[in-house]
């Protein structure tokens, strides 16, 4: 058998689609994900139900839940079908190995998520650095030194 027909073999018996970051990476519905994303293999991105935009530059590493839908309530009886609510991650974060990302989160850019931190709905300002479940936001932890490294950049590039 050939790589390719093994590979079409292999995602239609887990029910995956191909991909271009990984064939153990799971994208159901129609995220939007910039250029230079990497996502790692184990990972999922849900937007059935909601949008989900994660920008470009991103690293999501490996086992990381991005997923726009709740289902508790409706498991328990509670709701007759699943929550959802969109999600947007921001230009050059990064996700740390199992993290889970929910509905309603929106991460903005040049932030970091400490692995297996579970991120729920909210805002976090760009530039920040998120750790732990409960969540613990460190607004603007790194924005000083990339601000620092942008203007040495810049002075590089003067005449």
């Amino acid at each position: 058998m050939e790589a390719d027909q093994f590979k079409a073999l292999f995602l239609q018996t887990v029910h995956n689609r191909d991909n271009p970051y990984h064939p153990l990476v799971w994208i159901n519905g129609d995220p939007q994900i910039g250029a230079g994303t990497y996502i790692g293999g184990f990972s999922e991105v849900n937007a059935k139900g909601a949008k989900v935009k994660i920008g470009q530059d991103c690293d999501i590493a490996s086992f990381v839940a991005i997923n726009v839908a709740d289902s508790h309530r409706r498991c328990i009886g509670l709701a007759e079908a699943n929550d959802c609510a969109d999600i947007e991650i921001g230009d050059c974060v990064f996700i740390g190995s199992h993290c889970a990302i929910l509905g309603g989160a929106v991460i903005g850019h040049h932030s970091v998520v400490g692995a297996g931190t579970v991120v729920r709905a909210g805002v976090i300002p760009p530039y920040s650095l998120v750790v732990g479940n409960p969540m613990v936001v460190k607004p603007r932890y790194y924005q000083l030194d990339i601000e620092a490294r942008e203007r040495a950049a810049s002075a590089d590039d003067s005449p």
